[in-house]
């Protein structure tokens, strides 16, 4: 069932919700709408209730609006309102810098898990800056490129992408690029959030990623809630049923 509601602005928000249990949340990164999880949703609807939206700017969803992480907390609290109880969350990447975060602005979580949010060295208010400049003078390309190398994709690598068939969607998302940047603390780890959040949280890495290790193990000391686990052998891109048993097993 798809449906929509209102965020406390008056921006629309289109939610796809599937299967039958308790309910969980998902909240993508950057370049992925409500249909990017649909391969991991898929293997949990048997489970929860899964509830997958389009972040403002994306997808049905309404416009961006103000440069301002608080809106899309704002918003992810009224998906959780939604669900009609407190539900698990899971977020990835810069997804779960916004579940954090709305945890910490009081929005009430049965269970928090999140894989890799990127509060690492890179993401700043400058670069969101930059990248806002790009996409609003038309270069789209160039703001995708300059993410993209922050990610630590190397040149040649996203040259062969522009090639790609993908490369066209990538840039679809180049003006949300900035608002998932600015949810990332200034590239710090968000101590003084972490110590307010009351709900349990699994923070998730894979023993690929050397950066997002350390990312989870200082969510992990910061927060009296919090535990790390380590993927072994995945990456970033962790696959849908790895995942997805990571988040059966700590969620029940």
């Amino acid at each position: 069932m798809t449906t929509t509601i209102t965020s406390n602005d008056g921006t629309t928000l289109a939610v796809d919700i599937t299967g039958s249990g308790p309910a969980l949340v998902i909240v993508a990164g950057a370049f992925c709408d409500r249909h990017s999880k649909k391969g991991l949703s898929a293997l949990l609807t048997g489970l929860f209730t899964v509830h997958e939206y389009d972040r403002r700017g994306r997808g049905n969803s309404g416009p961006l609006g103000e440069n301002d992480p608080r809106l899309e907390i704002e918003d992810l609290a009224a998906v959780a309102a939604l669900t009609g109880e407190e539900p698990f969350v899971f977020g990835d990447s810069s997804g779960g810098a916004l579940a954090l975060a709305a945890a910490a602005a009081g929005v009430h979580f049965r269970k928090i898990a999140v894989y890799e949010p990127p509060f690492t060295s890179g993401p700043s208010s400058i670069f969101a800056d930059e990248l806002s400049a790009l996409v609003a003078s038309g270069d789209r390309t160039g703001a995708v490129e300059r993410f993209l190398g922050l990610m630590g994709t190397p040149a040649p690598a996203i040259q062969g992408m522009k090639q790609g068939p993908h490369w066209g969607h990538l840039e679809a998302f180049a003006h949300t690029l900035p608002a998932d940047v600015r949810l990332c603390n200034e590239g710090r780890i968000p101590a003084d959030e972490l110590a307010r959040i009351q709900a349990p949280i699994l923070a998730m890495a894979g023993s690929h990623s050397p950066w997002a290790l350390d990312v989870i193990h200082a969510i992990a000391a910061a927060s009296p809630t919090a535990e790390a686990l380590t993927l072994a052998g995945q990456g970033h891109a962790v696959p849908d049923e790895v995942l997805s048993q990571a988040l059966v097993t700590y969620f029940q």
